[in-house]
């Protein structure tokens, strides 16, 4: 049974998702806005443990198949359990499937969705697999991927062309059957931000010495960023996602008892709660930020949470919402593109929801006013 809707401030909301997204997106098709150009990096060497035999990935998504083809909202479907999601300088996206490992390049206009590798050596079991990607500082030069994946040893960031072998960047993460963490972010500064999880012993967030329940800042070779060491920030639960905006960094923070955490990130401390969700309407797996409005993906909750803070980046009062309510199941992934559109991912095939026939999906919900459809 879904948990049932909780209140919201309907009116505060339209307002205030109408003055935050950007505006501009109105109702053309893909028009590509820079090169997207897969490039060759050699043979070094492959995320992990020669991989276990892994069963034959489903065929390749067809965006509006089955029974959402009508649904504008619905950009691919057919997938299995998306989570990590990363737009392209051309306005496409790349979408990694957490038990596959299979990487997707998906187009806002729906057009069929390509295949474009599988990452090797991944041990899907608990909650570990493919939990994160992000580009490259330096993307539109190297063609370069990051992904934060689970092999049988440890969880691990990897660097990788499209269609290369992955080539591990930082490794040794603690690895449980619970609390993998799995957020993965490049910085305005250019460097890399991992956010782990405890992997179920609290006591190694505390741990200075462990890499677990802790954002760690390092450079694209996987050096620490700081005379300190890789840990950025310590004391972390299990940091799902990171977003950042002009002055902060944030993260979710998934609490496997009790409410989960939107915390701002701090160099040097510990994660300190800006704003706690029930944990009915909880499970947070995917957050954005941009001109002062927050939006959490909730796979529990089945619902995109959104709140707006002040200039010192509290939350303001009376302003909290929520769109998508019960209407596309568990959501995970929440990422902004340039015109102002939100990309998210269902979790529907991961063992807890209740799938649809076509799930899992990506959706692309438009602003107020450049798509008549749009539940925002």
């Amino acid at each position: 049974m879904r948990p049932t809707r909780a209140r919201s401030a309907p009116r505060v909301l339209a307002t205030l998702l109408a003055g935050v997204l950007l505006s501009g997106c109105g109702g053309g098709g893909y028009e590509p806005a820079g090169p997207f150009r897969p490039l060759p990096e050699g043979a070094p060497p492959e995320v992990g443990p020669p991989p276990a035999p892994v069963p034959a990935p489903a065929e390749p998504a067809q965006p509006g198949s089955g029974e959402e083809a009508g649904d504008p909202n619905v950009v691919a479907s057919g997938l299995s359990v998306p989570t990590g999601l990363v737009i392209l300088p051309d306005g496409s996206a790349i979408v990694g499937e957490r038990d596959t490992g299979r990487l997707l390049q998906v187009f806002p206009d729906r057009s069929p969705v390509r295949e474009l590798m599988t990452l090797p050596g991944l041990d899907t079991t608990g909650d570990g697999g493919l939990l994160g990607l992000t580009l490259s500082p330096t993307f539109p030069e190297d063609g370069l991927l990051f992904a934060y994946v689970s092999t049988a040893a440890d969880n691990r960031v990897v660097r990788f062309p499209i269609g290369g072998t992955p080539n591990p960047v930082l490794t040794g993460i603690p690895r449980g059957e619970v609390g993998n963490g799995g957020g993965l972010l490049t910085g305005a500064d250019g460097y890399l931000y991992v956010g782990t999880g405890d992997a179920g012993d609290p006591a190694l967030a505390a741990d200075p010495a462990s890499l677990a329940g802790k954002v760690l800042r390092i450079d694209v070779f996987g050096h620490p960023a700081g005379p300190g060491g890789p840990v950025f920030s310590r004391g972390h639960r299990d940091v799902t996602a990171l977003c950042q905006d002009q002055q902060r960094m944030y993260a979710t923070d998934e609490a496997r008892e009790g409410p989960d955490e939107f915390d701002v990130v701090q160099e040097g401390g510990d994660g300190a709660p800006l704003f706690e969700v029930p944990a009915e309407q909880g499970g947070l797996g995917g957050c954005a930020v941009a001109n002062g409005t927050v939006f959490l993906g909730a796979l529990d909750g089945e619902r995109v949470h959104v709140m707006t803070l002040d200039r010192s980046g509290a939350p303001l009062e009376d302003t909290t919402g929520e769109v998508l309510a019960d209407r596309y199941g568990r959501l995970r992934s929440v990422v902004l593109d340039t015109e102002g559109a939100l990309w998210i991912t269902t979790s529907n095939r991961d063992g807890i929801g209740t799938p649809a026939e076509d799930d899992d999906k990506v959706l692309r919900i438009r602003p107020p006013g450049g798509q008549p459809d749009s539940p925002l």
